[in-house]
């Protein structure tokens, strides 16, 4: 049981490690700042990887302003049990995305938008998407999923994608979780 960290908020990427949420938002607002008239989306998505004694859950958040780059990082929680029923794991997985939007409090979001406001008559926008690992394709297993985790999304008020528009958990994310 050790190794159940699920409340353990500290993200990291390729150049941070042990980064507080209050110093991912820092990341993100520098990152509109430096360029703010632009389209700009707030994506934040979950994976999973079952293992033979555990499941790993990846949750990717990632600025970017289209045509301009991006700015992402990564929360990890590890299960100490292989989460083998799907529906168990895509709502683990929804959940994971849904605590992390939260955070975004409508005081944050409203500082998101202040620094692309001057902007939007030229064009400038902020968005955010909640991705989720699931796909409505008839082959794909998780496309009984769809209606119940998008209306989850939404009811946070922000806008659910599913694959192949949901990059964020299908591939950002993923990378993480192997």
């Amino acid at each position: 049981m050790a190794n159940f960290k699920l409340y353990n908020y500290t993200f990291q990427n390729l150049q941070e490690k042990e980064m507080s949420f209050e110093q991912v938002f820092e990341y993100i607002v520098q990152f509109m700042k430096r360029d703010p008239r632009g389209n700009f989306k707030l994506m934040v998505g979950t994976d999973s990887q079952v293992h033979p004694t555990y499941t790993r859950f990846i949750t990717g958040i990632v600025i970017q302003q289209e045509r301009k780059g991006a700015w992402a990082c990564i929360r990890r929680v590890v299960v100490p049990r292989q989460m083998t029923n799907l529906h168990e794991r895509i709502s683990f997985e929804t959940s994971l995305t849904e605590d992390i939007v939260s955070m975004f409090s409508e005081e944050r979001k409203n500082q998101l938008i202040d620094i692309v406001l001057p902007h939007i008559y030229k064009g400038s926008t902020f968005t955010m998407e909640g991705h989720l690992d699931i796909g409505s394709g008839k082959r794909n297993k998780t496309r009984i999923f769809v209606e119940e985790m998008t209306a989850r999304i939404e009811a946070m008020g922000i806008e659910p994608r599913i694959k192949p528009m949901s990059f964020v958990a299908s591939s950002y994310a993923n990378r993480y979780t192997k």
